[in-house]
């Protein structure tokens, strides 16, 4: 479980965080959507350890993140997937090499066979051909890089996956690709997400529970019907502002496990 409990942190004077409180849940997928620029990535890094709060606690398998040192804070990291929202894939290497800097056992990680069989494993999951693994990132299409991106992600076999904006920058029908693989992903592996997004159609239809994260704070969380009913004012302005046409026309799609399956692109 992941909780961040009163967390606040500015820089200089601008307040990115005041008093959030946010959870997560074994096993499911939280989408934190809000304003580009708002802090949904810098919520998102407190979790990782690569930020520490000036007040608050984050608090992540009964561990407390800002007082873990060195090498627990190593540790905790070996259970937790980082997505980066351009991939961050080596364009030096080859795919295969890539996906095999996510394997965070060092012995695994000299095991020749078994990271050869690690790779197949995890380009299947992101629904990507083993041929790839020969590739190199410039090779490789927008959609493709991301799904490269996830299986880095996955080679530790993390408990944790975090993703931040995963489907930026792509057209929507790659957007569904990796809508598809975030659920996927928390059913065939059974990992715990959080997904920084700016996308709420994509929210909507992978994410168990959504949290609106406006001006340093969580303004709402619960179900996508829970945030459709909200009276907030700030959740109405944001679901209007990015999808006026959709609700006024037709209704916005919801999680369905059924619909867990990848495509081939």
């Amino acid at each position: 479980m992941i909780e961040l409990r009163q967390v606040s942190k500015r820089f200089v004077d601008n307040v990115v965080l005041d008093g959030v409180d946010f959870d997560v849940r074994q096993g499911e997928t939280v989408a934190l959507l809000g304003p580009s620029g708002v802090g949904k990535s810098v919520l998102l890094k407190h979790i990782i350890g690569l930020i520490k709060p000036d007040s608050g606690d984050v608090v992540v398998d009964g561990l407390h993140v800002p007082t873990l040192k060195r090498k627990q804070l190593s540790q905790l990291r070996q259970r937790i997937g980082y997505v980066f929202q351009n991939g961050a894939l080596f364009d030096s290497m080859d795919v295969a090499e890539n996906i095999r800097l996510g394997i965070t056992d060092d012995d695994l990680y000299r095991d020749w066979k078994y990271c050869r069989e690690r790779v197949r494993e995890c380009l299947r999951l992101v629904n990507l051909q083993p041929e790839v693994s020969v590739k190199f990132p410039g090779e490789l299409s927008g959609g493709m890089r991301k799904r490269v991106g996830i299986a880095r992600a996955i080679a530790g076999k993390p408990t944790y996956l975090l993703y931040d904006e995963p489907t930026s920058g792509l057209d929507p029908v790659n957007s569904d690709v990796i809508d598809n693989l975030v659920e996927k992903l928390q059913l065939e592996i059974g990992v715990t997400s959080v997904m920084v997004t700016h996308d709420v159609r994509g929210a909507f239809r992978t994410a168990d529970r959504i949290a609106l994260l406006w001006q340093a704070r969580i303004r709402a969380m619960g179900t996508a019907e829970e945030i459709l009913a909200s009276q907030d004012p700030a959740v109405q302005q944001f679901l209007e502002r990015d999808f006026e046409m959709q609700i006024s026309q037709q209704r916005l799609p919801t999680k369905s496990r059924a619909s867990a399956h990848g495509t081939e692109l």
